[in-house]
C-alpha cells in the first residue's frame, strides 16, 4: 500500500460514472477485434488522456479467468525493457486491481500480442526496486500514470511478462 500519509487527490467527477465501465469494455472488445483483424496495424496505438498528443503502443493479454477458466484479452499500454514486457494494473486510479491482474495473479502463465507477433509469457508483479526503477520510465511514457497513482491509496502494481521459452 501507499504511505496513509500521503493525501489523496480527488479523481475527476466523470470517470466514476456508472456509464465509463461499460464504454470502456464495449470500446476494449472493438478495440481486440481491430487490432486481431489488422495484425495491430489499426488500433495498437492509444492517445487518449496523455497520449493524445504522444501516442503509446499497446498489446493484447490474454488471462484465463481465476473462477470461470475462461480466457479473456484486453488492450494494455506497454514498455519494452530487454526481452520483458511491462503493464501497470493502473485500472484508471479505482480503489481496487483489475479484474485481469488478479487472473494473472492466479494463472502467471499467459501470452500477448504485439501487432502480429504472439509471445508466451509468464507474468510477475515487480519487486519494490523493479517498480521504482520502472515506475520512472513508465510515467515517461503515459504521464496520466502518476494521477492514477494519486488518486488512490493501494500501490499500483507493476507486472512483469518475462518470455517464456
Amino acid at each position: 500500500m501507499v504511505s496513509s500519509a500521503r493525501r489523496l487527490k480527488p479523481r475527476p467527477k466523470g470517470l466514476d460514472s456508472p456509464l465509463v465501465p461499460k464504454l470502456m469494455k464495449v470500446g476494449s472488445k472493438a478495440q481486440v477485434w481491430v487490432y486481431r483483424r489488422t495484425n495491430g496495424r489499426i488500433a495498437s496505438k492509444w492517445r487518449i488522456g496523455s497520449a493524445f498528443r504522444k501516442p503509446v503502443d499497446l498489446l493484447l493479454l490474454d488471462h484465463r479467468g481465476r473462477k470461470s477458466g475462461t480466457v479473456y484479452t484486453i488492450p494494455l499500454l506497454y514498455l519494452a525493457d530487454g526481452e520483458n514486457v511491462v503493464v501497470v494494473a493502473s485500472q484508471g486510479g479505482l480503489p481496487r486491481h483489475p479484474q485481469w491482474y488478479r487472473n494473472l495473479c492466479a494463472n502467471p502463465d499467459t501470452q500477448v500480442r504485439i501487432k502480429s507477433e504472439v509471445r508466451p509469457v509468464r507474468a510477475r508483479t515487480a519487486s519494490s526496486e523493479e517498480r521504482e526503477r520502472l515506475w520512472r520510465r513508465l510515467v515517461e511514457l503515459y504521464s496520466d500514470f502518476d494521477s492514477y497513482q494519486s488518486w488512490t491509496d493501494r500501490e499500483i502494481p507493476v507486472v512483469i511478462l518475462e518470455p517464456r521459452h
